[in-house]
């Protein structure tokens, strides 16, 4: 009769009648993204069951070796030629040393909520849901599960939470408060856009996010309502605020007031152009007037103004760049959050 266990169970092994250790993640929940086996010494023939819509992948010394899909696979080199790199001891009574990590391919749902700043300085509370599925497990093993050794379920969703705050409070520090609550949808499928290249590097699928909360503070909560019901021009209030923050800011540094608000202030000043009519083709101008870019932009890493084209931040001292249409972005971006622009 055929050995069915493969030529490496030892003979020993074969004459006492051992029979091969079942290596499987039973009965996973719906909630379950990634499972490590508890040994990382395996025996030379062991059986490795993988599920549907599962995958398991070999682990070791950070790097990975391979990956297993749906189906029962026998451990020996014969059948899994990847693990001739983690086989140790001799030929009869050999091992195995590696991680087994299971990774579910299922759509999962991950909660994401924070607290950051608009471009006015205003405060702004947000949270909502974000679903996504394990699109390379090789890359997200490779990436996320083996470097960060997250290997529970509850470990990698608070790293993804982490993961999906940080990216998402860039964006939304260079987005006005009156496009949150007015553009929701807007802003939304924007963020997933950027979100998706961010999710796509480490090896994940990002389908969905919705957003089931967002708010401001006191005042500002205040003057939103008066602003949307058409009180007064929204963008001259903003504005006032903004110069109110900056004034404060500067304040508290007498000896960089002089210079930085020189740069600044000025320009905020400046009242906003008066809406313009709604022209027909026969009373559209021949030229439209181009629209000035403001002067400064909200620092990603601490809130405050940075003046246009400057290349550090003149309050924490971090290095910033620019993309053509003048949005700013964090030095290690590769995009820019507000317009998707390639940053060379």
């Amino acid at each position: 009769m055929a050995n069915i266990f493969g030529k490496g169970l030892g003979k020993a092994a074969r004459a006492a009648g051992l029979k091969p250790k079942i290596i499987e993640w039973v009965n996973p929940s719906d909630t379950e993204i990634v499972w490590k086996y508890p040994d990382e010494i395996i025996p030379w023939g062991s059986v490795v069951i993988v599920k549907e819509f599962e995958n398991a992948l070999f682990y070791r010394d950070g790097k990975l070796y391979g990956l297993l899909g749906a189906g029962r696979h026998v451990l020996d080199t014969q059948n899994v030629p990847f693990l001739s790199g983690l086989v140790e001891g001799l030929y009869g009574e050999s091992i195995f040393r590696s991680m087994i990590i299971y990774v579910s391919l299922r759509r999962f749902q991950g909660k994401f909520g924070g607290r950051t700043q608009t471009i006015e300085l205003a405060p702004l509370l947000f949270h909502g849901s974000f679903y996504f599925r394990i699109e390379d497990p090789s890359l997200f093993v490779n990436k996320v599960v083996g470097p960060q050794s997250v290997f529970t379920t509850d470990e990698l969703n608070e790293y993804l939470r982490g993961y999906f705050n940080e990216k998402i409070m860039a964006y939304l520090s260079s987005t006005s408060i009156q496009d949150v609550y007015m553009k929701q949808t807007e802003v939304t499928e924007r963020v997933t856009m950027l979100l998706r290249r961010d999710f796509r590097d480490i090896g994940i699928s990002l389908e969905k996010v919705v957003f089931e909360g967002v708010d401001t503070e006191g005042p500002w909560r205040d003057r939103l309502f008066w602003m949307m019901r058409g009180g007064v021009q929204t963008g001259y209030v903003l504005q006032m605020e903004t110069v109110k923050e900056v004034a404060k800011e500067l304040g508290k540094s007498p000896g960089a007031a002089i210079g930085t608000g020189m740069v600044i202030v000025p320009p905020l000043m400046q009242p906003p152009p008066p809406p313009q009519p709604i022209t027909t083709p026969s009373t559209a101008p021949q030229q439209a007037v181009p629209i000035a870019p403001p002067s400064f932009a909200i620092c990603p890493y601490c809130g405050k103004q940075v003046p246009t084209g400057a290349n550090f931040c003149p309050y924490c001292g971090r290095r910033v760049k620019w993309c053509s249409k003048q949005h700013i972005c964090t030095e290690e971006a590769r995009f820019c959050p507000v317009c998707g622009e390639e940053l060379k």
